[in-house]
């Protein structure tokens, strides 16, 4: 693979101008197609096979009044009682007129004739119902939605128009351009030269932009749900700078070295593009395994994820290449441009080996790197006590899906949740749904008494509203209301006490749904999942690295290394966003579980970007190695010659995952906090730290594989070996 790469990086060196036409090409045909192409994004979390997406379906095929997206428009009265009054109820009636003939509702009900009315008089609830599903609700629509009530209000009402209908996709903005431009000044300061950084953050622009734009394009055909393009952004940009980086700095080193600029970037591509190639394989394979949880919105998310990583590794091996061409030995700082234009230059041909510069030693990543090899037993001693420290609060982590209960402070979804409890009390936010459909409508009027029954009886159930008909009779509709709000223990317990009780009904089938049902299904369905997940992702990590460095020991260390990260990020993310610890310092406003999805894609992602930073520092020590250098000194040297550029790295990722913790959306405020924190996590304190203690303290046997295994695996050569075998083979004998 090296010298594949090492080729391809020399073709777009020389053939420059037409691989920035053609990249320049794809940006705008992908932009022109996301324009004319580009389809909705799904707010909703749909997941087929559960009881509560059946009951959804059924309600669609004969129900269909019932099964668009409702509104819940909370009312309050400026005086106690004064529902009751001819004005005030002159007021609802105007309000409930208004929301009848809102465009795409099908109709309101006043809560003074189905009792929706608190017992002191003041609060109200109006149901209103839509003719189309949450995602197919128009942005006019939902606007003219959010604007009832405007006469109401200006007599000293207070209007809330809440409900499922005004989920929305989450809103990218200037605050995460903040991370962007960390990322730019990290790379202005690990190179010395603003071409260098500027070229690094143009290629990786241009390669997010690209993957973006395709992405958009294709959501014309396939549903995106709302956090999927924030996600691949997120990923684009941080793996698009890292993976430049990367090259850059190889590239530099190699100029330092004295090659021309042709051998330079050749070489660069061909042993960094390696790695990242490898690393960005290991990134898609981990998102794209996603789908084997059979998780349709999951599956979608890891594969849009996994496009614009596939786009950032292409860019960086082809486009990368190009515009250091352009660049020359501009690339270096003023005062060590002569350094790469003396006498050793004239030799392009050399061996990197006889023309490498002395490094200085002194440097930050070797004084660390002996500091840490020399006290490898307390340092993986401290390690582990300090992220066991750290995970200790992921056993309690709860899952569900967002809800307006944590919804920003003074959105309109938080404001109508916030005034229905005052009113009403918690279990108004989360009321469920049981369907009952029976093959006759006689069938159906006998199951639909004994559920309500079963229903009434059943602990923690508030109320249980009359039955609605379908136009055949032979499907029933009841509304249950719990004591309790959403994302309480109890409520769920609620929802399996409810299915349990119903299961004995006799010809007639008796479904739940709702949004709060749903969000319980799928959080339950993901966490049966993660346990598979993991194990898949730990044993491709062992068998990858194994393949990478040749050596069964280090393969294992870096799995165990991965899933220590993993359980100090839960720990840590439990702890602020579930917990409230800290809340303040990431402007969260209300604490609550995490959202469902969180833990299996984090799982995914980190599992790539932990291979990243553990192929960049141990090929190194193995290179070494390899090459003569005892055990001790082999890991003083790979961290020596690598801390520098996976710092920057993970200065980086964690800037532009850090970047979109200032976004209002919980979801995607918890995505970012999750992904900055494990990247730190992994890089600083498993990578740098852990890793080179363990090597040291394994010393040879850290490169141990049992013989018949090494003749079974094949050769990857991420280090280069072959390509250097192939450049010495050709550099001309000189007697």
């Amino acid at each position: 693979m090296a010298t594949l790469l090492y080729r391809l990086g020399r073709g777009a060196l020389r053939r420059r101008r037409l691989v920035v036409a053609l990249w320049l090409v794809v940006l705008v045909v992908a932009g022109l197609a996301a324009a004319t192409l580009r389809g909705p994004t799904a707010s909703n979390f749909t997941m087929p096979g559960t009881e509560s997406q059946r009951a959804l379906d059924l309600l669609a095929e004969q129900f269909p009044a019932a099964s668009g997206a409702t509104g819940t428009i909370a009312v309050k009265a400026p005086a106690d009682g004064q529902l009751g009054t001819p004005q005030g109820q002159a007021v609802v009636q105007e309000l409930v007129q208004q929301a009848s003939t809102l465009p795409g509702v099908v109709g309101a009900v006043n809560p003074l004739q189905v009792g929706a009315v608190t017992p002191n008089g003041r609060y109200a609830l109006v149901q209103v119902q839509f003719a189309t599903g949450g995602d197919e609700v128009t942005d006019e629509q939902r606007t003219a939605y959010e604007q009832v009530g405007a006469a109401a209000k200006a007599q000293g009402w207070q209007v809330a128009p809440g409900g499922e209908v005004l989920g929305g996709e989450p809103e990218i903005g200037s605050t995460e351009a903040l991370g962007v431009l960390v990322a730019a000044i990290v790379l202005i300061i690990t190179f010395g030269s603003l071409v260098a950084a500027g070229m690094t953050m143009l290629n990786a622009l241009i390669g997010v932009g690209a993957g973006m734009a395709g992405l958009f394009a294709l959501s014309g055909a396939v549903q995106l749900t709302s956090t999927a393009p924030i996600l691949a952004l997120m990923l684009g940009l941080a793996v698009g700078i890292d993976y430049s980086l990367f090259i850059t700095s190889r590239h530099r080193q190699n100029l330092l070295d004295g090659l021309s600029p042709e051998e330079a970037v050749g070489r660069a591509v061909g042993t960094a593009g390696s790695a990242v190639v490898f690393a960005g394989a290991t990134v898609v394979i981990a998102l794209a395994g996603l789908a084997v949880v059979n998780i349709p919105f999951l599956t979608v998310m890891g594969l849009a994820a996994a496009g614009t990583v596939t786009v950032a590794v292409l860019v960086a091996i082809t486009l990368q290449p190009a515009l250091l061409g352009f660049a020359g030995r501009r690339v270096l700082p003023r005062r060590l441009r002569a350094v790469a234009t003396d006498g050793t230059a004239a030799d392009s041909t050399a061996p990197a080996a006889e023309t490498t510069t002395t490094e200085d030693e002194s440097r930050f990543g070797f004084r660390w790197a002996r500091l840490v090899t020399r006290f490898r037993v307390p340092v993986i001693l401290v390690g582990l006590l300090g992220l066991g420290l750290l995970a200790l609060p992921t056993p309690d982590m709860r899952l569900a899906l967002p809800g307006a209960a944590t919804a920003a402070v003074g959105s309109p979804a938080r404001v109508a949740n916030d005034l229905t409890i005052e009113g009403f009390g918690a279990g108004f936010t989360g009321r469920l749904a049981v369907v009952v459909a029976g093959d006759t409508p006689q069938a159906t009027s006998a199951a639909v008494p004994q559920v309500t029954a079963l229903l009434q009886r059943t602990e923690n159930v508030l109320a249980v509203a009359p039955a609605q008909l379908s136009p055949d009779g032979r499907t029933a509709l009841l509304g249950v209301v719990p004591k309790t709000g959403p994302t309480d223990e109890a409520t769920e317990t609620l929802v399996h006490n409810i299915r349990e009780s119903v299961g004995g009904i006799r010809d007639a089938d008796v479904l739940l749904t709702g949004v709060t049902a749903i969000g319980i299904d799928v959080s339950e369905k993901l966490s049966d999942a993660l346990p598979v997940y993991l194990l898949l992702v730990v044993g491709l990590s062992v068998l990858l690295l194994m393949l990478v460095f040749r050596s069964l020991l280090v393969p294992i260390k870096a799995a165990l290394g991965f899933l220590l990260t993993v359980a100090a990020t839960f720990g840590i993310t439990v702890a602020v966003f579930q917990q409230g610890h800290l809340a303040d310092l990431v402007g969260l406003d209300t604490p609550g579980p995490l959202i469902s999805f969180l833990p299996i894609l984090l799982i995914g992602i980190l599992f790539g970007l932990a291979m990243d930073y553990e192929v960049f520092l141990v090929s190194r020590m193995r290179e070494d190695f390899v090459h003569g250098k005892s055990a001790r000194k082999a890991t003083i040297s790979g961290m020596g010659h690598g801390a520098r550029v996976v710092t920057a790295a993970a200065l980086i990722m964690m800037s532009v995952f850090g970047g979109f913790v200032f976004l209002e959306d919980p979801v995607i405020k918890s995505m970012g906090f999750a992904l900055a924190i494990g990247v730190a996590i992994d890089a600083f304190v498993v990578r740098m730290t852990i890793v080179p203690a363990v090597m040291s303290l394994l010393g040879d046997r850290a490169w141990w594989l049992p013989r018949w295994l090494n003749r079974a695996l094949p050769n990857v050569d991420i280090e280069g070996e072959g390509l250097r075998a192939q450049i010495e083979d050709r550099t001309p004998t000189h007697v």
